[in-house]
């Protein structure tokens, strides 16, 4: 097991966060995107609402342009893209420089979409990247506790997001349980009984949604120690 500082635990933690947001955000916004086109002009601010952003944007095109692309935005993929990038960068030494790799492709890509006149083409690469990226990780990264701490910020994130956008109730039991599994494994304090909580709530056949993203924020405290980098 490496030994790491509290703030590359933090940034391997927030790396695995902001790289599922972008992971995840894009694929949600594809699916949405498809919608406002096809059948309700207004359903980005449903989007925003469910994400617990501020509903800044005019008009769908507005969303569509700056959601994605706007570096000013603080809750643009483009700018949780690039945390995950700045990050990624100050711990080239402990994910390598192959896994970093596939971050800095995922940056290009985006970049790309940005001035093309099909963004969507380019923003499924910035997909492909960010999975590609995990696969990396599994594959090079020789440190066991390096790769469970982005794990673990990958698990939370997703159950946060996921239970934002009311996803089935079998996605977020398979996504609680994983993170159960995940988070011994990453020598770092955590709560117990967030842990428990979770579970107890995941063995219900209705889920509390709100509860849910309340109780996994609370899973690991790094207020005393969060770094300036990537937040």
């Amino acid at each position: 097991m490496a030994i790491l500082s509290f703030s590359n635990s933090d940034r391997l933690y927030w790396l695995g966060r902001y790289s599922e947001r972008v992971y995840t955000t894009l694929r949600s916004f594809a699916k949405h995107f498809d919608t406002m086109i096809d059948l309700k002009p207004e359903e980005y601010a449903d989007f925003c609402k469910k994400q617990d952003i501020p509903n800044i944007y005019t008009s769908k095109e507005d969303f569509s342009r700056r959601y994605c692309f706007d570096e000013n935005d603080p809750n643009s993929i483009y700018s949780n893209l690039m945390r995950a990038y700045d990050n990624a960068i100050v711990l080239r030494e402990e994910i390598g420089s192959e896994t970093l790799a596939y971050i800095q492709l995922a940056v290009y890509a985006m970049n790309k979409a940005k001035i093309s006149d099909a963004p969507l083409l380019e923003l499924q690469k910035v997909v492909d990247n960010i999975a590609a990226f995990w696969g990396m990780a599994d594959d090079r990264i020789d440190e066991a506790n390096v790769r469970s701490i982005i794990k673990l910020g990958k698990r939370v994130e997703r159950i946060d997001l996921y239970a934002r956008m009311n996803a089935s109730p079998d996605e977020i039991r398979r996504e609680i349980h994983r993170l159960s599994a995940r988070v011994p494994q990453t020598g770092l304090k955590y709560s117990a009984s967030v842990i428990v909580h979770l579970n107890y709530m995941a063995a219900k056949t209705e889920l509390d949604y709100p509860t849910i993203v309340k109780e996994v924020e609370s899973l690991i405290d790094f207020t005393e120690i969060r770094p300036v980098i990537g937040l």
